[in-house]
């Protein structure tokens, strides 16, 4: 499976950088959907809260630990995110959950410096064994507030966590060192394209001053055999059932219909 997905050059670039780029992963359609149902998608913004990111402004975002019969669920589940996960971790995965961040226009805030694992870690998750796939809604840049990533860092381990604003933060001296030692990249994406990382990889973004949105899709996964040892607020292991990559522009086209119809519901 791992062969037919990636390279074996693209296998270690992951495990050396943390993180690997996938160019075109879901089509036009299929995005633009994805961004048209989003932002049509009333108990998607009723669901939408704040994280202060303790530089003036604020993250939008949206969480949802269960799947359901939508164009989100349908891409958590579809085997270009799914198979292509398994094979950079090496294991059956499981959806841990999926999330829209809703980066605006002037307005979007920052993320500070952190590692996924860090707020992971106490869900009782015993290992990072755990990553990643966020999906472009519109084009990052620079400009609005693309992901950073500082390239390797997940091979520092996980770093001690605290409060930055409403948002938890990796500890500001050891950031500060890893900033000297690993390669900042910019993560620029075209819409649809994707960015597949480590739990461990130490990212962030910047506030969006620009004219122009920055939304994107992330889907989380576990894997099997890092089954947490407790309950927490997103779920235990449950096997995943793969969907056809057929069905994200199947499920996208009626549930556009719907929210034209319905645009209450």
């Amino acid at each position: 499976m791992a062969a037919a997905l990636f390279t074996t050059e693209q296998l270690a670039q992951f495990q050396q950088d943390g993180f690997l780029i996938v160019e075109g992963l879901f089509n036009q359609e299929e995005v633009t959907l994805l961004g048209q149902i989003g932002r049509a998608d009333l108990a998607m913004q009723q669901a939408t809260f704040s994280r202060a990111d303790g530089e003036g402004g604020a993250v939008k975002l949206s969480v949802d630990n269960e799947l359901h019969d939508d164009i989100y669920g349908a891409i958590a589940r579809s085997h270009r995110v799914v198979d292509r996960m398994e094979a950079l971790l090496g294991d059956e995965v499981y959806h841990y959950h999926h999330k829209m961040i809703q980066k605006e226009a002037k307005v979007g805030g920052a993320w500070a410096w952190h590692q996924d694992y860090g707020y992971w870690y106490n869900n009782g998750c015993l290992s990072p064994d755990m990553g990643s796939c966020m999906i472009a809604v519109d084009q990052a840049t620079v400009e609005n507030g693309c992901l950073q990533v500082l390239k390797g860092s997940h091979l520092m381990g996980r770093i001690d966590h605290g409060p930055v604003g409403d948002q938890t933060g990796a500890d500001p001296e050891r950031v500060d060192a890893a900033c000297e030692r690993f390669e900042l990249v910019y993560c620029t994406l075209e819409p649809g394209s994707a960015i597949f990382f480590h739990s461990n990889l130490l990212h962030r973004s910047d506030q969006n001053k620009s004219a122009h949105p920055r939304w994107g899709f992330i889907c989380c996964y576990n894997t099997k055999h890092n089954d947490p040892y407790k309950e927490s607020k997103h779920p235990r292991y449950t096997p995943l059932a793969k969907c056809d990559d057929a069905e994200v522009v199947t499920v996208g086209r009626v549930q556009w219909e719907q929210l034209q119809s319905h645009p209450s519901v």
